[in-house]
C-alpha cells in the first residue's frame, strides 16, 4: 500500500521538484495552500503531513490530525515554531525538520536587501519609476570596504553572508551565544549585542527564534544604539525584532533603513494579493509597507532557490524513509 503524504504550501513551480525527487514513490498530495483551520480536512485521507513555515500546526489542527490517524508531522523548514510541540507529544506524534539547506539562499537575499539600502537603489528606482531622474543628496553613500557589517547568529547562513561582505573588504563583527571558531577566518571578533549595534553600518539577523526566550532581542534600546545611518536586515524570524521601534526610528530618521523577509503574524498577508486600495489586516505591516523605500519587505522568499528547494525536499523524503523503514528520527524536534 502506498504511503500518502499531504504536502501543504507547494507552489506550482515546486511541484515538479516534488515529483522528480520522489525516489521512494510516496503518494504525494500536493496542496498549494498553507495549512489553516479551514483546510485541515484536505489531509483526512493521508498517512502523514509535510508542512512549511506559516502553516498552522496548533493544538486544534494537530487534534484533527490525530483523529485522522496521522502520527508523522514533518516540516520542510529549519524553523519549527509553527508546530505546537506540546500538543504533538501529547498526541504521540513525531515531528522532524530539515536542519539545513543551501545557506546561500537566505544569505544572498539578506546581502541584496542590505546593498539596496546601502547604495540607495530602492530609493533611486522608486523615484525613476515616477519619472524623477534628478540625483539628490540622499543618494550619496560610503563604500562597503570602508564599512563594518554585523552578523547576529553565526550559523551556516550567517557565515555564508559574512563571507560575502568580507570578500568586498568590509570589516565583519558577529554576535552569538558562543564564539564559532570556524568563522574566525572571516569574522574579526565576536562582540556584545550592544557593541554590534554601536559599531556597525549594517546589521543582519540570522539567529533562531526560541519562543519565550528571545522575543524582540532587537529591542528599542538596541535600535536606539544604532547609527542614524545604520541598516537593519531580518531574514530570520519576525519575532526577533521590535517593529514598533523600527517604525519610530525610520520616521524620526534615526535609522537608515530596514529590510525584512519575515514579520510577526506574516501569514495574515504573505501568500495573499490585496487590491492597492485595500486595507491590510495588520497595522504594523501596513506601517512598514508605507515606509517604502526606507523599509523593504519581501514575502518570505529567502529559501526560494533551486538548491534550497532540492535540499529541503530531499531531506524531508529521507526523514520519512528513515521513519518508515527504521523507526529512526535523526532530525526530530522535541520540546525541551
Amino acid at each position: 500500500m502506498t504511503f500518502r503524504i499531504g504536502c501543504y504550501g507547494v507552489h506550482s513551480y515546486e511541484a515538479p521538484y516534488f515529483e522528480n525527487l520522489n525516489k521512494y514513490n510516496y503518494d504525494l498530495k500536493l496542496l498549494p495552500e498553507f495549512l489553516t483551520h479551514d483546510n485541515i480536512d484536505l489531509i483526512e485521507d493521508c498517512d502523514a503531513v509535510l508542512l512549511r513555515g506559516n502553516c498552522i500546526a496548533d493544538r486544534q489542527n494537530l487534534s484533527k490530525m490525530a483523529e485522522y490517524g496521522i502520527k508523522l508531522v514533518f516540516t520542510r523548514t529549519v524553523g519549527f515554531d509553527h508546530i505546537d510541540l506540546d500538543a504533538a507529544a501529547e498526541f504521540g506524534m513525531k515531528v522532524t525538520r530539515v536542519p539545513g539547506y543551501s545557506p546561500r539562499s537566505v544569505a544572498e537575499l539578506a546581502f541584496t536587501q542590505a546593498m539596496m539600502l546601502f547604495r540607495h537603489t530602492a530609493l533611486a528606482t522608486n523615484r525613476t519609476s515616477q519619472k524623477q531622474f534628478k540625483v539628490t543628496p540622499e543618494f550619496f553613500s560610503p563604500e562597503i570596504h570602508e564599512s563594518t557589517v554585523g552578523i547576529i547568529g553565526m550559523g551556516n547562513i550567517g557565515y555564508a553572508e559574512a563571507k560575502m561582505w568580507k570578500a568586498l573588504g568590509a570589516r565583519v563583527l558577529a554576535y552569538d551565544l558562543s564564539v564559532k571558531e570556524f568563522s574566525l577566518d572571516t569574522v574579526e571578533k565576536f562582540v556584545s549585542l550592544e557593541e554590534l549595534a554601536q559599531e556597525c553600518d549594517i546589521i543582519s539577523i540570522h539567529a533562531p527564534y526560541v519562543r519565550g526566550k528571545n522575543e524582540q532581542m532587537i529591542s528599542r534600546d538596541i535600535i536606539n544604539q544604532m547609527k542614524p545611518t545604520g541598516i537593519l536586515i531580518n531574514t530570520a524570524r519576525g519575532e526577533l525584532v521590535d517593529h514598533d521601534a523600527v517604525i519610530d526610528a525610520l520616521k524620526e530618521n534615526c535609522l537608515g533603513g530596514f529590510a525584512a523577509d519575515v514579520l510577526v503574524d506574516e501569514s495574515q498577508v504573505f501568500g495573499h494579493n490585496f487590491d492597492p486600495s485595500e486595507k491590510l489586516p495588520n497595522e504594523t505591516i501596513t506601517e512598514l509597507t508605507n515606509l517604502y523605500p526606507k523599509a523593504i519587505i519581501t514575502p518570505h522568499m529567502g529559501s526560494l532557490t533551486k538548491p534550497a528547494l532540492e535540499g529541503m525536499i530531499t531531506t524531508s523524503f529521507e526523514n520519512f524513509h528513515l521513519a518508515l523503514t527504521e523507526d529512526s528520527y535523526p532530525n526530530e524536534v522535541i520540546k525541551k
